[in-house]
């Protein structure tokens, strides 16, 4: 290949082509824009399942962007490696103008970023980034002493207000498709390639349904029921916009647009609070002693408790990488109150599972169930599983679909009984806060 004169953009967490802000910069201020995917190798060689769904999610998110560039007469290219490898690879086949990104705001990503644009520096390209998966990002929404806030309710009003019709605008980029680099497709890598095996199904472009949307507040705590929108993966993917779902979110349903704003508090959270990565947000939480009985663990990670509601919901999660966010806190308390086995196993557990694995909410959800995040439940309110079930599974509806067996001889019995494992739990959690 001659050096040809290019422009990167590369994607990460925005795989679209419409409404995307870094690549509506970089097609309208540039030239001969090639559209760039790094399978990070410092990340797959983390993931232990190489059947991994969300490796095949993106796979085909990919090969989506890709049929729509090859009607454009240009393509995508997409190398496996390090970032920093395949981008110096790449400055040898062509004389890169510049590299545009959006922002990605885990502690990961900072470091990946400050060290890629440290290494674009040496060699003349300037790196540029924008926001992009948020509405509202790291310091746009603090207290007026400029602190971020800790708790949602507070962070919720002031978002609200701050929102209006200029944070919601779509970028216009099929304007500038133009600009794309006119060349002949690349083949892309192949999953195999990389290690990785299987797939996700046929991707499709998320729709936004908005009879769930209207409905969302009386039908979303019932996991039976088709009462959710199954968008968190294409958010955590970037394959729909979170200006296009925030918009509508405005307009239909405040309680969904406040799940939309808790994404967007923890990630607040994780920024300006990186330990709480391995670490309670509150530190006397950390002097908890936690059982941690590794029987016990693996009973719940394969849904054999004894108690149906859980075992329905990690049976979901092992089957098929979703669990309805009313499950997630009703295991995720189980785990840590019932059992009182470390939160950060579960978070891990759940990391390892989840299609829409997000490291804020994930984090952010797992402390807020343990009692040891911000703003999250206080330590003595421990979800009684059975309550649970008489309220959002009444008929017994979603725990047959995934433990048919629970009303015979072969289900087991509770692993720990309930009134012993509250009144326990509530000893442990006393004695270390005190």
């Amino acid at each position: 290949m001659s050096r040809e004169k290019i422009t990167l953009f590369w994607f990460r967490r925005d795989l679209r082509l419409e409404d995307n802000a870094g690549l509506y910069y970089a097609l309208k201020k540039e030239s001969n824009v090639l559209p760039l995917f790094i399978f990070d190798s410092e990340i797959l060689e983390k993931l232990e399942d190489k059947s991994d769904k969300r490796v095949a999610f993106i796979h085909e998110a990919l090969e989506h962007i890709q049929a729509q560039l090859i009607e454009l007469g240009s393509t995508l290219l997409v190398k496996c490696g390090k970032p920093i490898e395949v981008l110096e690879s790449i400055t040898t086949h062509f004389e890169v103008n510049a590299v545009y990104a959006n922002h990605d705001y885990e502690p990961y990503a900072i470091t990946r970023d400050n060290s890629v644009g440290q290494f674009l520096k040496t060699k003349g390209i300037p790196f540029r980034t924008f926001k992009d998966q948020v509405i509202f990002e790291t310091n746009e929404v603090v207290k007026d002493d400029g602190l971020p806030y800790l708790v949602f309710t507070p962070y919720s009003r002031k978002w609200k207000a701050k929102m209006n019709e200029y944070y919601l605008k779509a970028y216009p980029n099929r304007k500038y498709f133009h600009s794309f680099l006119s060349t002949k497709p690349i083949p892309i890598l192949t999953v195999a390639s990389m290690g990785f095996q299987g797939s996700f199904g046929t991707f499709t472009v998320p729709k936004i349904e908005e009879e769930i949307i209207k409905n969302y507040s009386e039908q979303r705590d019932y996991p039976a029921v088709n009462g959710t929108t199954r968008l968190s993966v294409h958010l955590r993917f970037g394959t729909i916009s979170i200006r296009a779902v925030a918009k509508i979110a405005r307009s239909l349903n405040e309680t969904w647009l406040n799940e939309l704003i808790w994404r967007e508090f923890y990630m607040c959270i994780l920024y300006h609070f990186p330990k709480v990565v391995d670490s309670a947000f509150k530190p006397q939480y950390d002097q908890i002693e936690w059982r941690n009985n590794q029987e016990e663990f693996d009973a719940w990670c394969k849904g054999k408790t004894g108690y149906p509601i859980v075992d329905a919901g990690m049976r979901e999660l092992n089957e098929s990488g979703f669990m309805h966010n009313r499950v997630r806190m009703i295991v995720a308390s189980f785990l840590t109150k019932h059992l009182l086995i470390d939160w950060r196993w579960g978070e891990a557990y759940f990391a390892s599972k989840l299609l829409d694995f997000d490291l804020s909410a994930n984090n952010g959800g797992w402390q807020w169930a343990a009692g040891s995040g911000c703003d999250a439940a206080p330590y003595f309110r421990v979800f009684n599983p059975y309550e649970q079930t008489k309220k959002f599974d009444q008929h017994l509806l979603y725990i047959r679909k995934w433990v048919p067996e629970f009303d015979s001889f072969s289900y087991p019995h509770p692993i720990v009984e309930h009134k012993f494992a509250r009144e326990r739990v509530l000893a442990v959690y006393k004695k270390a806060l005190q």
